[in-house]
């Protein structure tokens, strides 16, 4: 046979072998190869519905992972309501201010307020706290808020440099600081209003403003509102709000008037600026877990005035020395901060919040932060402020007691020992549960975004707003 004859029949026997059906081994190694494999894949599937069952949070998990998922943005960080454009004013009304700090007041000098952005200097001497935790409090001013807020909005991710690309256009106007200086010594109603006019002639003369006469305009009031309503000569305050120009801008103010709806009510700045979701984390189970030894609380001082609310609250503490706290700030014992207000607010399950010379008081947040349950003695003090932060719901983290009845006699500690160790238990959850919607933090730009702080709502609200007014 030829060496080509020998080769086309080994060609022909590797085609013929090729198209025959597989041996019986190779059947048996190929069958026990696919059980193999389905055996794995159940396996697979096994162990990861067994990791499932066992790492899924239970209903006693740390609270702050709640939390978490609650304040986890909701908005896309891609700006879709749009950008904010920052108006470089004149010196005279930001700038200038701060650099004369030591004439904002005619008693004290303000510059420690205004100082660091207005988080003001770092808190010293802080008993209680965890030790890593004391660098992110500061003994911040609670009419710092303009510049707290101008500082965070220069550094915004919607912020933009083309006003032809904004939605909404910030006055970064520190009114609050301008004002303050002619509000308690003999200065006329000019003097109070010299600032807040000559703002507003600057700010009508630029094209955005022309363009919308202000509709798609805000401004942060670092004070509460009535400080800038004055509506006649003799009265109280500046006539601010009340001038022709401002009355289409939108306003975030420490306080508002519950009947404009052009004012968002903000929270006033606390002392505590974490600076990571792990530093804020750290503080909510810290509140969580802390044991209180008091019932409740009182901070304030008394006002030489008749029948003084805030005196007979003190004196009720005095007399229930063995279930509540007190912390005398008469005069300026409380001005620059002490280390003895949070731990009254650390050591109690509620705090008394009676009105001071206004509705509210930056109080209420500093009782909130310590995880202490807000007394409510006025209902102006909470309904319809601060829904961005709080919701409209404050029966659900307060309590409230007419100060009608407490005048007439009634007891405030029976009322709060009527509450039950669970409602107690509820209440303080929900009020942890708020902590990281009123702390203003400063979190480096690679952590923000996690949780959204009280600025971040704010601005996010106000664009919202300003984007659904555009249709």
């Amino acid at each position: 046979m030829s060496d080509q004859s020998i080769s086309s029949e080994l060609h022909t026997h590797k085609k013929s072998k090729n198209s025959s059906p597989r041996n019986p081994s190779s059947n048996s190694l190929r069958f026990f190869f696919c059980k193999c494999s389905q055996l794995f894949i159940i396996f697979l599937f096994q162990v990861f519905i067994l990791n499932f069952i066992f790492t899924t949070p239970s209903k006693s998990a740390s609270l702050h992972q709640d939390i978490q998922q609650q304040n986890t943005l909701l908005s896309p960080q891609k700006c879709d309501y749009g950008m904010i454009y920052v108006y470089e004013l004149p010196a005279m009304f930001n700038k200038e201010l701060i650099n004369n700090c030591r004439d904002l007041d005619p008693w004290h000098s303000r510059c420690n307020a205004v100082s660091n952005d207005g988080l003001g200097p770092k808190a010293v001497g802080l008993s209680g706290v965890p030790e890593n935790l004391a660098p992110s409090w500061y003994w911040t001013d609670m009419f710092a808020g303009e510049v707290i807020y101008h500082a965070r909005m220069m550094n915004h991710k919607c912020r933009t440099t083309e006003p032809e690309s904004a939605t909404a256009f910030y006055i970064p106007f520190y009114a609050g600081l301008a004002v303050a200086k002619y509000l308690f010594t003999n200065y006329t109603a000019k003097d109070r209003d010299l600032h807040c006019e000559r703002l507003l002639k600057w700010v009508q003369d630029q094209k955005p403003w022309r363009r919308s006469n202000g509709s798609d305009h805000f401004i942060m009031l670092g004070r509460m509102t009535w400080d800038f309503r004055r509506s006649k000569e003799e009265d109280w305050g500046s006539s601010f709000i009340y001038m022709p120009l401002m009355k289409r801008i939108l306003r975030l103010a420490v306080e508002r008037d519950p009947w404009d709806q052009l004012e968002i009510s903000v929270p006033y700045p606390t002392g505590f600026h974490p600076k990571s979701t792990s530093e804020m984390d750290q503080w909510l189970d810290f509140v969580h877990a802390h044991r209180r030894t008091s019932l409740f609380t009182f901070v304030g001082g008394k006002r030489k005035v008749r029948s003084d609310f805030r005196t007979i609250l003190q004196s009720h503490c005095y007399n229930e020395s063995d279930s509540c706290r007190v912390v005398d700030c008469s005069g300026t014992r409380c001005y620059d901060g002490t280390s003895e207000i949070l731990e009254a607010f650390l050591d109690s399950d509620f705090c008394l919040q009676p009105r001071g010379d206004a509705y509210t008081r930056r109080s209420t947040f500093d009782c909130m932060l310590a995880g202490s349950i807000p007394v409510f003695f006025w209902k102006r003090s909470i309904n319809r402020q601060y829904e961005w932060f709080l919701g409209d719901e404050p029966e659900k983290f307060s309590v409230f007691i007419d100060r009608k009845d407490v005048r007439n006699g009634a007891s405030i500690r029976k009322v709060l020992e009527g509450y039950s160790r669970d409602e107690v238990r509820r209440m303080r959850e929900m009020v942890i549960s708020l902590i990281p919607k009123f702390v203003y933090s400063i979190m480096p730009n690679d952590d923000v975004g996690s949780t959204k702080d009280a600025f971040d709502l704010a601005i996010d609200g106000v664009l919202k707003r300003f984007y659904e007014q555009k249709g």
